[in-house]
């Protein structure tokens, strides 16, 4: 019956802060802002932190520590026809995501080595495209593999295992209080020496100055709602199980504020790096901020490869901006392998070394679809879906769970027995109605989007069986696993100092 915990509070901050900071947060932001008026982008982005990142994290935290498990068994000791959410969650997570995740940093783990040489040339567009990832025609143009993507993601994949396969205290506590110290300081040094770049101010004023005309389109609420609901690793199950760790005394709602501040913080920081290389990429080639980037994607493997080429030291400054990517993006993978280890764990009683093992290679057997010539297409289908309906009907699902199927008092009074920062009524509003109304907002815009035509113009044929069968897989495989009997007398423990009956 004994959980591992974390060493220290700072610990599980540290992994928490780990999980949420990913490679998004490094081009996905700085895009974000780039596309909807600068500084005004903020306003949206920082609204929808504080009435649905926050308050969801907070109660992802609580339902973690207050139950003691990951999502499956939390969810099962709120309500047990509820354990299939759970699972549902850890498992698109780990056997979807995670397997195109680690793909993309195989990139950036590539491009990490090409910078040296800037082997790209002079048009990075044709070499990421064409040669790099020598993509096909179509989804189902599959070809072969590339070869340096397979074996990054093969190495990437072994970084995973040997950090998971240590544990909580000496494997994922301790890569994060490496990870994140080293990362704030490569972040920080991009940040100083993009600064001194010519047109470096022209790039800041773009991006601090806002266009609040731009405030009046929906477009950059949705966009702002659902950066902050991905970067925090909300849906996931990642944070409920972090959150089980914890000793009894926690201070959960100091660590959700940490936690997201940070996360949100950090993206602003490296937004000054970001915007200083397109404002010096502007002013080297005559050109408009506004048309140096076309697509998110592009700003990492195309813009800023080709601003490389141009700049004083760019071939130092680029492995340092990639050696970023790598250490965002793996410090978020392993806190996906990890969720799907505690939930297993947790049920089955499965030994953790023997299990991560054979996780591991599982999860690199399914990350090869995307290593190749058609594993962009892949990735992009995959992402699309998972992300865009498993995420946010898992975290609405979420929210009507605690908040209208079971005694949320039971949770906020647990939350302001240990916590530093109360929770009141406002919170139980948010969780009640308003977060599950802004999903639910989301998800509806989506699928009207997704009736009128295919998303990305793929053909139906691609955009079911790589995106809805995958997801609608996942769901099955849920069931089945919640349908199995508990190994582990974890779920007779109902929450903490609470026997069931």
């Amino acid at each position: 019956m004994e959980r591992e915990q974390w060493n220290s509070q700072i610990g599980f901050v540290l992994a928490a802060v780990g999980s949420a900071i990913g490679l998004g947060n490094i081009w996905r932001f700085s895009y974000m802002t780039y596309k909807h008026g600068g500084g005004a982008f903020l306003i949206p982005y920082l609204t929808a932190l504080f009435t649905v990142g926050i308050p969801l994290l907070i109660l992802e935290f609580a339902i973690g520590h207050e139950r003691i498990g990951s999502a499956p068994l939390a969810f099962t000791k709120i309500n047990k026809k509820w354990e299939w959410l759970g699972w549902w969650s850890v498992t698109f997570v780990m056997f979807g995501i995670v397997l195109y995740y680690i793909s993309i940093i195989s990139w950036c783990l590539n491009y990490f080595i090409k910078s040296f040489s800037l082997a790209w040339g002079n048009d990075p567009n044709s070499y990421f495209f064409n040669q790099f990832l020598a993509i096909s025609k179509s989804p189902f143009e599959l070809k072969g593999i590339v070869t340096p993507v397979f074996f990054g993601v093969a190495i990437i994949w072994f970084i995973n295992w040997a950090i998971v396969y240590r544990g909580v205290k000496k494997g994922l506590e301790v890569a994060n209080k490496i990870f994140m110290p080293l990362l704030l300081v490569l972040t920080a040094i991009l940040v100083f020496w993009s600064l001194t770049l010519d047109g470096a101010g022209a790039g800041i004023k773009a991006y601090l100055k806002p266009d609040f005309t731009m405030l009046a389109t929906p477009k950059i609420w949705i966009d702002a709602f659902s950066q902050i609901f991905f970067t925090l690793s909300l849906g996931f199950g990642i944070m409920i199980a972090y959150a089980s760790y914890l000793p009894e005394k926690a201070n959960l709602t100091r660590g959700a504020y940490f936690t997201a501040l940070i996360n949100s913080g950090y993206s602003i920081f490296a937004g000054f790096a970001v915007f200083a290389v397109l404002g010096f990429m502007a002013a080297s080639q005559g050109q408009e901020i506004s048309n140096v980037v076309s697509e998110s994607i592009g700003l990492a493997f195309v813009a800023y490869p080709k601003a490389l080429s141009i700049m004083p030291g760019g071939n130092i400054f680029g492995a340092v901006f990639f050696l970023c990517l790598v250490v965002a993006g793996i410090s978020s993978s392993i806190s996906i392998v990890e969720s799907f280890t505690s939930a297993v764990v947790d049920k089955f009683g499965i030994g953790r070394k023997t299990f991560v093992t054979i996780l591991c290679i599982l999860g690199f057997i399914g990350s090869i679809i995307f290593t190749t010539n058609a594993g962009l297409f892949w990735l992009d289908i995959a992402d699309h879906f998972f992300t865009h309906y498993g995420l946010l009907i898992v975290a609405t699902a979420e929210c009507l769970l605690v908040g209208w199927l079971f005694h949320i008092k039971i949770i906020r009074q647990h939350i302001n027995k240990i916590s530093s920062i109360k929770v009141g009524a406002g919170w139980e509003f948010f969780i009640k109605i308003f977060t599950p109304a802004v999903l639910l907002g989301l998800l509806a815009m989506d699928f009207y989007n997704e009736l009128s035509k295919p998303y990305g113009s793929y053909s139906w044929t691609a955009v079911v069986l790589i995106g809805i069968l995958w997801l609608l897989i996942n769901l099955v495989i849920a069931f089945i696993l919640a349908s199995r009997p508990w190994k582990t007398q974890h779920h007779k423990i109902k929450g903490r100092g609470e026997i069931q009956e």
